[in-house]
């Protein structure tokens, strides 16, 4: 809290002595008392519509966590939300002899805004910020700057409560799970097929096959076989089959002749 109050005024120091220099009263002078206390009448409240349930609110690791800062300005004359910035705290209590800066776990970015709001007004501003740690219980802490019509400022408290930081809930349509699932799945694969060839397939040993004859091998062996009918054939020519056993008037055909129409006519006249 003491860093996050000592960047805050030291981004408003030129601002306010700019006004000092322009009253020209300085609060310093020997004869200048202390000035009386101011209360801003303001309320400022944070509500996060995505983070919050009934758990309490939650800040999700790698997603912007949305708040909406509702200001709601009582006073008779405008305000100006200047700056709005927060920090994550431990959430135990810090002892008088701790360090206040050794509490502070984070700090959250600090927006400018420079938004005026009219008298008897309300206004939501838009704040948002993302996480990248650990999950863990934590004290959220978050302050607004605001000045009045009179340019006095005023830090004033938006939320101070424990949230829970959690990792964003995953799904298995998610690519990177998908990768990571075919990436397992294929080392797995390959590990059992390198035990299988291993160790495995050799206690279980496989009788080997005669390879098979070529079409070439096949046709020379069916050439040497002698003929089923004898030992080769009768007339000594390579016909597939033996004539000794066929009667000669079946190999002997006789073969019908043709004769013409006009000589066998003649034939018949002299014959007459």
């Amino acid at each position: 809290m003491v860093a996050f109050r000592y960047s805050v005024l030291a981004a408003l120091a030129l601002r306010v002595v700019s006004v000092f220099a322009a009253e020209g009263d300085s609060p310093l002078a020997d004869d200048a008392g202390s000035p009386p206390e101011v209360e801003l009448k303001a309320d400022v409240v944070a509500a996060f519509p995505e983070a919050d349930d009934i758990f309490g609110v939650k800040l999700v690791n790698g997603r912007p966590t949305k708040a909406v800062i509702d200001v709601t300005n009582n006073e008779d004359e405008p305000i100006l939300v200047a700056f709005i910035g927060g920090q994550l705290l431990n959430p135990r209590d810090a002892g008088p002899k701790d360090n206040p800066a050794a509490a502070v776990v984070r700090n959250l970015t600090t927006v400018r805004y420079e938004a005026t709001i009219p008298a008897g007004e309300k206004q939501s501003l838009p704040y948002s910020f993302v996480l990248d740690m650990q999950p863990r219980d934590v004290r959220l802490q978050l302050v607004a700057v605001i000045t009045n019509s009179a340019n006095q400022i005023f830090q004033v408290g938006v939320y101070d409560q424990t949230v829970n930081v959690v990792e964003a809930p995953t799904s298995i349509f998610d690519p990177q799970i998908i990768f990571l699932y075919l990436v397992l799945t294929a080392t797995f694969a390959g590990t059992c097929y390198f035990v299988y060839k291993t160790w495995i397939e050799a206690l279980f040993p496989q009788t080997k096959r005669a390879p098979k004859p070529s079409k070439k091998g096949r046709a020379a062996v069916a050439e040497k076989e002698p003929l089923s009918g004898g030992e080769g054939s009768g007339t000594g020519t390579d016909k597939g089959y033996d004539e000794s056993w066929i009667p000669s008037d079946h190999l002997n055909r006789p073969t019908a002749r043709r004769v013409k129409s006009g000589a066998s006519k003649s034939k018949a006249k002299a014959t007459e």
